[in-house]
């Protein structure tokens, strides 16, 4: 199963892990099992209308998905998702 690694202000939400399985064959079905196994994970990656949120970046082989496919991204069984969302500075 595909290792989503989770950001720390997400962890809450996986009981502190920093990684965890899901099954799935692509990002859609990847953050749907997460948000079923993780409940609350999936509003903060999608917004209402199913779409990544402008603030948070997924990466699957470190490389950004909105270069890639989007959600119908592609992934195996030995890869890594990321997650990590914006940091704004100045």
């Amino acid at each position: 199963m595909p290792k989503v690694r989770i950001p720390t202000p997400l962890r809450k939400l996986t009981d502190g892990e920093a990684e965890v399985l899901v099954d799935g064959t692509d990002l859609r079905t990847v953050v749907t099992n997460l948000d079923a196994t993780h409940p609350g994970l999936g509003e903060r990656i999608l917004d209402d209308d199913g779409q990544l949120r402008r603030f948070v970046n997924v990466f699957v082989r470190d490389e950004d998905i909105r270069f890639q496919d989007g959600l119908d991204t592609q992934v195996s069984e030995d890869d890594v998702v990321s997650i990590v969302p914006a940091v704004a500075g100045g």
